[in-house]
């Protein structure tokens, strides 16, 4: 069953929206992903299982969006003058936060819920997003700034598969040699 693209829904749906991420929020914590079912959570929600089943199509595709959602971030980076010291922060923060089990339950559940690929390109975006922010401020600064493509090329790609498939070394020092060799070129140190 295909659902429908999640987008940032008012009113009922919103309330909705919002009643069935926080059940499965506070089921995990309570009862743990393997007892997760739909009509568990839409009991605790206060919804019918059929509005969960029409809405998000199955429990994975659930997961995901409530995965999606939790990878948003909350605020913009934050400044700290340079753009060298925010890639850095932002860096060290994304590899801490991303590595972490629930990170990276965060992200499998993100890449597995939705076929097409929408989530994540959503999950993209956000990081896109961020970068961009250090970027503009980089330049009213004056800076030289690389594009977004290159930063998402070179430091978040090597990141995120890391993460996944090699986790070894997801230390701040090593985002750190990531953001050193996109500006000042490789083997830098």
């Amino acid at each position: 069953m295909s659902r429908k693209p999640m987008v940032r829904p008012g009113g009922r749906s919103a309330r909705v929206q919002e009643a069935v991420h926080t059940a499965v929020r506070e089921l995990q914590e309570e009862v743990g992903r393997s007892e997760l079912t739909v009509p568990l959570v839409a009991t605790r929600a206060g919804v019918t299982p059929s509005t969960i089943y029409r809405r998000w199509g199955d429990l994975q595709e659930l997961l995901s969006d409530v995965a999606v959602e939790h990878l948003r971030p909350d605020t913009p980076p934050p400044s700290r003058g340079h753009l060298s010291a925010d890639l850095r922060g932002w860096a060290e923060q994304f590899i801490e936060e991303m590595s972490s089990p629930v990170g990276r339950t965060y992200i499998r559940d993100a890449l597995l819920g939705h076929p097409d690929g929408d989530n994540a390109a959503r999950c993209s975006a956000y990081a896109a997003e961020q970068i961009e922010v250090m970027l503009a401020r980089a330049a009213e600064r004056g800076e030289d700034a690389p594009d977004v493509e290159t930063v998402l090329d070179r430091v978040v790609a090597p990141m995120m598969y890391r993460i996944l498939f090699r986790p070894g070394d997801l230390t701040a020092p090593y985002a750190h040699r990531l953001v050193r060799e996109l500006l000042e070129g490789p083997g830098t140190r």
